[in-house]
């Protein structure tokens, strides 16, 4: 009798330190073995960072949007914040188990869905600060087109990887078409900083693609033209470039942009401390677009540089990981996604130290805003579900047959 419970102590001792080895076959398993960790860890310490810098800026928001009820507690952002982070989470790891083919045929419906929701938009969308671009009642609203920016990449990706088995396939000018749908429908929000992030990441899969010379020069003729149209004819792009090249007065002055910049500069390199800082009561959003300004004040320049780098070791880590990619599906959709999020990262960067015109666009899982949250989540979660490897796939059979004995 103890013989046999010795050798079932052994079994179940071999079966437990064998959870979640690499001969662990279970879905999760396999799961846990084939992403990217690292790109997994990253992402965690940028949102448990954003998780702090909500809570250093809520005081400030809390302050000015409470009104004359004074409803807000300090905190009221910070713990929507961390409501917001147990929904997106879960939504990130489920993303990122997916098929490559389920992953994309999941995007190619929600473009189509999110880009219907673009229509209705203005129609009963809800207005915050003099713009259309929510769907929703209370803390029940969400942003159509923020959920729209990855599963349009993945689509688009899609549609022109399908060159390589078929020249002839017109998918050049049908891609260009719904990125022009997107953008009209974008601009009566008006939303211009998410049109301009739609047409970069189409420009960028089309140059993946191997587009002609020709058609990127086109393209670039065309885009200095509609920056000109924009100024000339459309009074929300007249209003940011004004405002950001001479100054002024009233709403077309550039208090935004210098008030950040003041905010982002006023800690030094290591900051007043947490909840130290006092320029972030003066900042417009001071928990969404300029977050970094707070950041700044509070944790130092060192803080801010220790985050571009991070946004840059993601950017170059999935780059990187697509050195040995043959599937031009998945060069397209990876590289456009991870394209998406450096530069969201990094126009929001420019705007907070004055080198770009005020865009309304959030820090990627920093900045609060429980749409972009669960958003950034589904993006991250197809960048790991379409980079996820096999560990034994390269390996040799010998090596195999060695480590299983």
């Amino acid at each position: 009798m103890n013989v046999w419970q010795g050798e079932a102590a052994t079994v179940a001792k071999k079966r437990a330190s064998a959870k979640f080895g690499r001969s662990d076959r279970s879905a999760v398993g396999r799961w846990f073995w084939e992403i990217d960790r690292v790109l997994l860890l990253l992402v965690a310490v940028l949102i448990s960072i954003g998780l702090i810098a909500v809570a250093a800026a809520s005081p400030a928001a809390a302050t000015r949007y409470s009104g004359a009820t004074a409803s807000f507690a300090p905190l009221h952002y910070f713990y929507r914040q961390m409501v917001w982070i147990v929904v997106a989470l879960p939504v990130m790891i489920g993303v990122s188990m997916l098929s490559k083919s389920t992953a994309r045929r999941l995007c190619l419906g929600g473009a189509a869905f999110f880009t219907v929701l673009l229509v209705f938009v203005p129609i009963i969308g809800a207005e915050v600060n003099g713009a259309k671009r929510w769907i929703g009642v209370g803390f029940a609203q969400f942003q159509p087109s923020e959920f729209l920016k990855p599963l349009f990449i993945v689509s688009v990706a899609w549609l022109l990887s399908l060159r390589e088995k078929d020249k002839s396939l017109p998918v050049v000018p049908l891609t260009g078409l719904l990125l022009a749908t997107i953008a009209v429908l974008l601009m009566q929000q008006p939303n211009f900083g998410e049109t301009i992030i739609f047409a970069a990441a189409w420009v960028m899969l089309l140059t993946l693609s191997g587009a002609s010379m020709r058609v990127l020069s086109f393209l670039g003729l065309g885009a200095v033209a509609s920056v000109v149209a924009a100024y000339l004819f459309y009074p929300v792009a007249t209003i940011r470039i004004n405002s950001f090249l001479f100054g002024g007065s009233g709403d077309t002055d550039t208090y935004q942009v210098d008030s950040a910049l003041r905010t982002l500069t006023s800690g030094g390199l290591f900051g007043t401390g947490p909840g130290g800082g006092t320029r972030k009561f003066q900042l417009p959003e001071p928990h969404t677009d300029y977050i970094f300004s707070v950041i700044g004040e509070e944790f130092g320049l060192i803080a801010c540089l220790a985050i571009a780098i991070i946004y840059l070791a993601i950017v170059a880590r999935v780059l990187i990981k697509l050195l040995h990619e043959e599937d031009m599906f998945v060069v397209l959709a990876t590289a456009g996604l991870v394209g998406q999020f450096g530069f969201q990262a990094l126009i929001n960067m420019a705007v907070n130290v004055n080198i770009a015109p005020s865009k309304g666009m959030t820090l990627p899982f920093i900045s609060y805003g429980g749409s972009s949250m669960v958003a950034l989540s589904i993006g991250v979660g197809l960048l790991l579900a379409l980079t996820r490897r096999n560990p034994y796939l390269h390996r040799s059979p010998y090596v195999v047959k060695w480590s299983g004995r």
